[in-house]
């Protein structure tokens, strides 16, 4: 049976990327500080809602993708790059 969907939130949407520019899975990083997040995430709520993009949530009982395994982009890098 298909899970129910519903029109997510302009908040919560803004929450979930103001999250994703400060934390690389549950690792804080800290080259945006949370002021600038959020304002970003509300900047590109209202650019996507303005190009007609529709963005869903799943119900509460949907499995989360599992990021656990996902490299960090900055694994490689020595000290002294770029």
């Amino acid at each position: 049976m298909a899970e129910e969907m519903k029109p997510a939130d302009p908040t919560e949407i803004a929450d979930a990327l103001s999250h994703a520019l400060r934390y690389d899975g549950r690792r804080r990083v800290h080259d945006a500080d949370e002021l600038m997040a959020r304002i970003v995430a509300e900047r590109l709520v209202e650019h996507l809602r303005r190009c007609g993009f529709r963005l869903v949530r799943c119900g509460a009982g949907a499995a989360l993708p599992d990021t656990s395994q996902h490299r960090h982009p900055n694994t490689d890098r020595q000290p002294g790059d770029g």
